[in-house]
């Protein structure tokens, strides 16, 4: 007697389409899930748009100093939206010897200089005789100290020649002139330390270089900025044959970080005189 298998062949059609139902749910979940973040950045892509070509009609704030691509700017939107602010964009450090450096300078006296001419000559030095580099981070911010009183002539030619020496160095500096008035006798160090306590207030400065306003350097990579140690960088003067005076002379043109600074308490008030 032949076997009846139409119950065994029906039951194999049951399974197999059960399985072609199983594996139809299975691929069409798993095709719309490619769909949840192409939906996403869609969106997000749109808005961006959006927040872009409402520049025109939307005021603009700016932070910092845009001027030369850094700070953050932020967008504050009239429809009482919060401010998108970009994030400043992180610059390389600058290289330990700066690449624009030009060696020997001729540095002379006999030319008419003016503040305009220095202000034209020097775009980029801002308000205050501030400056930073912006294609590189610079290595050290330096405040740049005067002891001054009465040497408008001399501070035009130190402006004239060092505001280019400095920005070519590579330097975030800013320029200190500390001003004595009256006729008393001329208190150096005092200045120094005024100088220092006005510059911190600006910027937090981690190097100090101290100046007197007649000392121009020879050349541009005797770099204005800080070591380990203290540092006299007119060790070579003209007035004094190229040699020094004595072996503990550190005057003219110095440099010492704020770590240093703080370490020896500053320069003694009590001095009067250069």
């Amino acid at each position: 007697m032949p076997a009846d298998f139409s119950l065994l062949h029906r039951t194999c059609k049951l399974v197999v389409l059960l399985c072609f139902l199983h594996i139809a749910v299975t691929v069409f979940f798993y095709v719309r899930s490619f769909d949840i973040p192409l939906g996403f950045s869609h969106k997000q892509l749109s808005h961006n748009n959006t927040t872009r070509s409402g520049l025109d009609t939307h005021t603009v704030r700016t932070e910092g100093n845009t001027q030369n691509g850094e700070g953050t700017v932020a967008l504050q939107f009239d429809l009482g939206q919060k401010s998108v602010t970009e994030p400043k964009k992180n610059q390389e450090k600058c290289p330990e010897t700066s690449p624009l450096l030009v060696g020997p300078l001729r540095v002379e006296f006999n030319i008419p200089v003016s503040l305009e001419q220095i202000k034209d000559e020097n775009p980029y030095v801002q308000l205050g005789g501030r400056f930073k580099p912006k294609d590189c981070e610079a290595l050290q911010k330096v405040a740049i100290i005067i002891p001054f009183r009465k040497r408008d002539e001399h501070l035009k030619f130190w402006l004239y020649y060092l505001h280019p020496i400095l920005q070519r160095q590579q330097l975030e500096y800013g320029v200190y002139v500390i001003n004595q008035d009256g006729d008393e006798t001329f208190n150096r160090a005092k200045l120094l330390n005024v100088g220092y306590r006005e510059a911190l207030k600006d910027n937090d400065y981690n190097c100090f270089v101290f100046s007197d306003v007649d000392l121009i350097p020879m050349d541009d990579r005797n770099t204005y900025r800080c070591f380990s140690q203290p540092r006299h960088l007119s060790v070579s003067m003209d007035k004094f044959g190229f040699r020094l005076p004595y072996n503990q002379y550190f005057g003219g043109v110095s440099s010492m970080s704020k770590e240093q600074y703080l370490k020896i308490n500053g320069f003694p008030n009590n001095y009067w005189g250069w």
